[in-house]
């Protein structure tokens, strides 16, 4: 059964898509079975995955229940599957609203096909939306990417409000996977202040690994590719393969401390 991640931060310009694309194409590497869902209206991860973000079936259709997911994922040159979107996403946004249990649509759908996947990871829009509320009803645990620059953590706390309301009212086992903190330049005093203050509001969730300042990264989505793909041996493509591996070790030790003790015989 696939691990849901979203990528979540109500600020546009952090990283987010970049990290949802970048992320999945390094578990493909590592051999692991991914599914992206672009959930964001302006269809930045389906464009930078190489995919013609105007073809006829899209996550709108899957989410008013006028296609399946089956029929709608398509398969990136990358190495992940891809639950592609547009602007008609936004007509599904509305008209979610008039419909029941309009907050579980995305794990209704997610639950069809999740024993496919070892990891789905949802771009959520850059706006806390019931596209978002539905994204953080479907996932197991939360990512957020916070870019190390001015106003970085304006926003934040209501986006963590967002996320206390859900864990409230619909998805108590909702976690906070990471903090990842984006557009890092070491050689930058407010990226450094910028980072000392994500280290002192969240020191057990804020990842070792920093994703830098690199123009391969923004390159790379223009040719539909990844890094990985575009520039394997950039500094963005080392960051976020480091990024997964770190990601992995957490599973890996937090699976070990829910597994029960042997007893001595």
């Amino acid at each position: 059964m696939a691990k849901i991640i979203a990528v979540v931060n109500q600020k546009g310009g952090v990283g987010k898509t970049t990290t949802s694309i970048h992320l999945s194409a390094a578990f493909a590497l590592m051999k692991r079975r991914v599914l992206l869902v672009d959930l964001d209206p302006q269809g930045n991860a389906t464009t930078g995955s190489g995919i013609d973000k105007m073809r006829s079936n899209t996550a709108k259709d899957v989410l008013l229940e006028q296609s399946d997911m089956a029929s709608t994922i398509v398969k990136t040159n990358i190495g992940y599957d891809l639950l592609p979107a547009n602007n008609e996403l936004i007509i599904a946004e509305v008209q979610l609203l008039q419909l029941p249990e309009r907050e579980y649509r995305i794990k209704k759908m997610l639950s069809t096909v999740a024993n496919q996947y070892d990891y789905i990871f949802i771009d959520c829009p850059p706006s806390l939306t019931i596209l978002t509320v539905n994204a953080l009803a479907a996932a197991h645990s939360v990512l957020i990417p916070v870019q190390c620059e001015f106003f970085a953590l304006e926003g934040l706390s209501g986006l963590l409000n967002t996320i206390q309301q859900v864990q409230e009212t619909i998805h108590p086992a909702l976690i906070i996977e990471g903090v990842l903190r984006t557009m890092y330049d070491g050689r930058n005093r407010l990226s450094l202040d910028v980072s000392a203050q994500l280290q002192m509001h969240f020191p057990d969730r804020i990842y070792r690994t920093v994703i830098p300042r690199n123009i391969r990264l923004a390159e790379a989505p223009s040719h539909g590719v990844s890094v990985f793909q575009y520039d394997e041996k950039s500094q963005g493509a080392v960051a976020y393969l480091t990024l997964a591996g770190e990601i992995l070790q957490r599973s890996d030790a937090a699976r070990k401390t829910k597994e029960p003790k042997e007893t001595a015989a």
